[in-house]
């Protein structure tokens, strides 16, 4: 669990979902309320994380076999669950993360079939099974969220340009998980406004408030 006053927010959800835009307007927005707030990513977040993150995102020759993909996540987690999400928890800061651990259990776990178990001993062992106080998962259909990868224009890296039936997996995935956690799961409709989309994020944890 997370620190005495510190709160652990973490953002799922498929390519293109917004997480990034709702992770950057729910920090803006906790600082107008006078608390201190971390936004980071995964994988990355530390300089050791960002450097395997490099590794992940533009793999050396053919790319990594599942299990070699699975332990850098895992490794990136541990280096930044230790040097900045815990500190930051204990001193009683805000921390929202653009991805964390169920997005290894979505992508790795469930399309590329290494299976939750193999990814929950990974953490348990990396990062001492650390959970959010509350998984933020953006849930939009396939064609909403191609349309905006489109708009963003973005060239892929060696995950975002999988294919299409690997994506239907990871969001499979994810409603799994949240199906079969209803209470650490809070499932957004991300079509919409920023703004729109925001006001149903602040409801969805408006109990972790102060």
């Amino acid at each position: 669990m997370s620190g005495m006053c510190g709160r652990f927010i973490a953002f799922e959800g498929g390519e293109g979902a917004g997480k990034s835009t709702q992770a950057r307007l729910l920090a803006e927005t906790l600082r107008a309320r006078g608390l201190t707030v971390v936004v980071t990513r995964e994988p990355g977040g530390t300089p050791g994380a960002e450097a395997i993150r490099n590794l992940l995102l533009n793999p050396p020759g053919e790319g990594w076999p599942p299990q070699a993909e699975a332990l850098l996540f895992a490794a990136a987690r541990a280096d930044h669950v230790a040097h900045l999400i815990r500190p930051a928890l204990a001193r009683g800061d805000w921390v929202i993360c653009d991805r964390f651990v169920d997005s290894s259990r979505a992508y790795q776990g469930g399309a590329g079939n290494l299976g939750d178990h193999a990814i929950a001993a990974l953490h348990a062992f990396g990062s001492d099974g650390l959970r959010p106080d509350r998984v933020i998962l953006l849930e939009a259909d396939e064609a909403a969220l191609a349309e905006r990868l489109v708009v963003r224009g973005a060239e892929a890296d060696a995950i975002e340009g999988r294919p299409a039936a690997y994506h239907r997996a990871v969001a499979a995935a994810f409603r799994a998980m949240a199906e079969a956690d209803a209470a650490g799961f809070a499932r957004i409709d991300a079509v919409g406004s920023p703004e729109e989309i925001q006001a149903r994020i602040l409801t969805a944890i408006a109990d972790l408030l102060p």
